[in-house]
């Protein structure tokens, strides 16, 4: 019956449902003291072959069946990027002034650390989990990368959460990110060119490396001050049609050219965002872009990459005694490297706990890596099962973590994060408009 079924049908009837699943458990979690994405990954979970294609396999089939999963994902793919242009429209450079060692030091080794120890774990694995038709160094080199990320968007969730955006380690745990998000797609696309000869459009990583280069430096100094000339000439301040529109198609170029260069697609939007003008007019529009994109489209995403994960791959004990290493490991790697370079840098005892913890939150980064991968036939279920489940547990420990760290405030180690908790409250003027970090309604 699923198959002979209208797509159009199908996408009216899933994206209702899911949409609300997910606002449901975004609720639970945020009353528990998570991000709403993990009660998004969760619905996914349990929508998919791991609980109701267990359970009721003619209703799961009924409710997603195969063909409408290639329109559910591209509708998340666009709400995630258009919350990456939200972040980076949030992004205060000014705060990283001075932070450069910082930044640097954090974000590579948070970015090495695991991905050594990644490898190392994933050349154990290759014989009992590799695809048969993946050569050993793409399977490592993708699981060193999966187990290497940070997950920005969640990251800056997160701190909005704890009223940590805009305060000095909230603003270094982001710039560190971020560092290492742009590390993390270089070393993807040698990981797409590895698996097949026309992946990264044959640039080549040293030529990806240039274009990335050049594109940043295009967007800074030759699109920036265009847009702000043509948003002081005609935008004034209305926040019409025209500048929802000027926005979404800027966002969706930036997308393309980052994609086609074979970094992806969020990089671009997330610059497009950060060299936008911050002035009323684009307030307004990244507020009305923000209402539907977030709450609808973005769920869609991460249900998406719940729907593949099958917890029921990993029956034996020895699988998920695998899962559980692969879990420490993510967690010891990036965490302590996090915490090691932060306090090599300076940074007080407690405040480079947390600044490798907010670095050991996956979330958004982590499924794009891993959905990647998937479809590139570079791990099978059972790796990508692994490596879901241990981004949602990563991702789940992150706000608690912060939470407990920051109730600790008579110690010296965060006298930079309370010295400033005002400040981040009040924060730019957007924060109140798109209910981005610092105020409104919480995705």
């Amino acid at each position: 019956m699923g198959a002979s079924r209208d797509p159009l049908e199908a996408v009216l009837v899933a994206v209702p449902i899911i949409v609300l699943a997910c606002g449901a458990a975004g609720a639970l979690m945020r009353r528990l003291g998570q991000t709403a994405v993990v009660g998004e990954i969760l619905v996914g979970i349990v929508l998919g072959p791991s609980l109701l294609g267990w359970l009721w396999p003619a209703g799961s089939r009924w409710l997603l069946p195969g063909e409408v999963l290639p329109y559910l994902g591209v509708l998340g793919n666009l709400g995630l990027l258009i919350f990456m242009f939200l972040v980076g429209l949030e992004l205060d450079v000014g705060l990283l002034r001075g932070r450069g060692r910082a930044v640097l030091a954090v974000s590579q080794a948070s970015v090495w650390v695991p991905l050594c120890l990644g490898g190392l774990l994933a050349l154990a694995m290759y014989e009992d989990f590799a695809p048969g038709a993946t050569a050993r160094p793409t399977f490592v080199l993708f699981v060193a990368v999966a187990l290497s990320v940070t997950a920005f968007p969640v990251l800056a969730r997160i701190l909005a959460d704890q009223g940590l955006y805009g305060t000095p380690v909230g603003a270094l745990a982001m710039a560190c990110a971020a560092v290492a998000d742009v590390v993390a797609w270089c070393l993807l696309a040698m990981v797409a060119a590895l698996a097949g000869p026309n992946s990264a459009l044959g640039w080549g990583i040293a030529g990806m490396g240039v274009l990335a280069a050049a594109f940043l430096a295009a967007m800074w100094w030759a699109v920036r001050p265009l847009l702000r000339r043509g948003i002081e000439r005609w935008g004034g301040g209305r926040a019409g049609a025209g500048a929802v529109v000027g926005l979404c198609s800027g966002l969706c170029l930036a997308a393309y050219a980052t994609h086609a260069m074979g970094v992806h697609a969020l990089f671009g939007a997330f610059v497009f965002g950060a060299v936008v003008p911050r002035v009323k007019t684009v307030e307004v529009a990244a507020a009305r872009m923000r209402e539907f994109a977030v709450p609808v489209l973005l769920p869609l995403f991460f249900v998406g990459s719940g729907l593949k994960t099958d917890v029921g791959l990993l029956g034996d004990g020895t699988a998920w005694l695998w899962a559980a290493a692969v879990l420490a490991v993510a967690v010891v790697g990036k965490w302590g490297a996090g915490t090691g370079a932060a306090l090599l840098t300076g940074q007080p005892v407690r405040g480079a706990v947390m600044v490798g913890a907010l670095m050991n939150c996956r979330g958004v980064t982590e499924l794009v890596v891993l959905n990647v991968g998937l479809e590139l036939g570079v791990i099978g279920g059972e790796v990508f099962t692994m490596l879901v489940l241990m981004a949602l547990v990563t991702t789940a420990v992150t706000g608690p973590t912060v939470r407990a760290l920051r109730g600790r405030r008579r110690g010296a180690g965060l006298r930079g994060v309370n010295a400033v908790d005002a400040q981040a409250s009040t924060g730019p003027s957007i924060n109140a408009v798109n209910g981005l970090p610092g105020g409104g309604p919480e995705r």
